[in-house]
């Protein structure tokens, strides 16, 4: 991708967001309800409400949460979904369990989280994330090993692959999209189930913020940690677009290929 193209996608990307600013800004202007501050009102209350201090109090220790409970997820989640995948009778016997885990909404997990594992620390926010973030990840690395190629598959029992190569060059190549697919979403899952996990008994970290904002009666300082959860997951979803983008050239060089014959 070059510089260009890059510029292009990131002016697309952003100028709906832009549009939608400007027009809070003027139909805002005048609003005097408490409720509903104007935009002014709210950029004016970033610098004094986001401080150096509270970034690290409270946005680093969600950020933090987010990367560890998306990391655990995406290894359980691409290992599972490999042995799962690879073998049909483990796929036939766990298939219906998974479907009907799948159904369950991620934030009802919480309480029963809660419930188990406390949620006074770190650990239940973790593992309400990596619960929330799993499901993606692992039936979409479940239908990825599934649809692998089959004369390749074929090809590399035919040339003895030893089972390392095997793994890493058929099966995780081949299930690759796939697996970039449920990451992705399971991506904004993970901001959601960050948002919902510090609801509870938290302390610190974004989302407490917000509540503590709106329990205070604070509504601009409020809307500021909603506009900067929002920045936060564009973010990340630009971040992970570029790491895809670079992980699946071949893929996509595969398939341009494809088209071209």
């Amino acid at each position: 991708m070059n510089l260009s193209s890059l510029a292009r996608q990131l002016l697309l990307a952003i100028a709906l967001p832009i549009v939608l600013l400007v027009l809070w800004w003027f139909i805002s202007a005048n609003n005097t309800s408490p409720f509903w501050p104007s935009l002014e009102t709210i950029f004016k209350a970033f610098p004094t409400t986001w401080t150096a201090d509270r970034i690290m109090a409270d946005i680093m220790p969600s950020l933090a949460r987010l990367a560890l409970g998306y990391g655990l997820a995406l290894i359980i989640g691409v290992a599972l979904g490999t042995l799962i995948g690879l073998n049909r009778t483990v796929r036939a016997l766990l298939e219906p369990a998974l479907e009907f885990l799948r159904a369950i909404p991620p934030p009802v997990l919480v309480p029963i989280i809660a419930l188990f594992v406390g949620y006074s620390g770190w650990t239940g926010k973790i593992a309400a994330i990596a619960l929330g973030c799993l499901w993606p990840i692992l039936l979409n690395t479940v239908e990825g090993v599934r649809g692998l190629d089959e004369v390749l598959v074929d090809t590399s029992r035919t040339y003895r692959f030893r089972k390392p190569t095997y793994f890493y060059q058929v099966v995780l190549r081949g299930s690759s999209p796939q697996v970039a697919t449920g990451a992705r979403q399971a991506l904004s899952l993970g901001v959601i189930m960050m948002v919902i996990s510090e609801l509870f008994a938290a302390d610190n970290g974004l989302g407490a913020a917000i509540v503590q904002a709106q329990r205070s009666f604070a509504i601009p300082q409020m809307w500021t940690g909603i506009i900067l959860l929002g920045v936060i997951g564009f973010l990340l979803s630009v971040i992970f677009r570029v790491v895809e983008h670079r992980a699946l050239a071949w893929y996509r060089g595969l398939r341009q290929s494809e088209r071209g014959s």
